[in-house]
């Protein structure tokens, strides 16, 4: 078992409700469950992703880089067992410019596994030397599929739900 992130959209109705709950994981549980909603999982990779955006592991976020905020979203919730942040709409615009303005291709030129071992990144394959192809493939799977759902939720006009657990 291991810590999978998942992006979910949450609809203005169902914001407030969420951000009063007792609950987060059932209420996300619950929302996460209703037809149509957007739901991107980008399983173990969020922190190399975080990494290939931004030049640090997740572990050393900013709130001033949009990069680091698509990742990890604007605003954690505290006093939760698991990590649960969100972003409100009104910053989904930026996130979506800066996905779509990010060079992968470049990224991936200098892409290194003994960097990310270095960075201590999750998860631990940094030693599996002959799966950096599929490591990186995976990498910019992932990527492309997060830059498809904050475009989703910018034309929804959605907040979105950042969960590792």
């Amino acid at each position: 078992m291991g810590m999978y992130a998942m992006y979910q959209e949450v609809k203005k109705e169902d914001f407030k409700k969420l951000l009063e709950s007792d609950d987060f994981f059932e209420t996300i549980e619950e929302l996460e469950e209703k037809d149509g909603t957007e739901l991107c999982d980008i399983d173990k990779m969020w922190d190399v992703l975080h990494f290939v955006l931004t030049g640090v592991g997740s572990s050393n976020p900013s709130r001033n880089n949009t990069l680091s905020v698509a990742v990890l979203g604007v605003t954690p919730l505290e006093n939760v067992a698991e990590y649960i942040a969100y972003t409100e709409k009104s910053k989904v615009s930026v996130i979506c410019s800066a996905l779509e303005n990010f060079d992968m291709e470049e990224a991936m030129a200098h892409f290194s596994m003994q960097a990310c071992k270095k960075a201590d990144l999750y998860p631990d394959i940094w030693d599996y030397d002959d799966e950096e192809e599929e490591i990186k493939e995976e990498i910019c799977d992932y990527f492309q599929a997060m830059k498809e759902f904050y475009q989703n939720i910018l034309e929804l006009n959605g907040n979105v739900m950042v969960t590792i657990s």
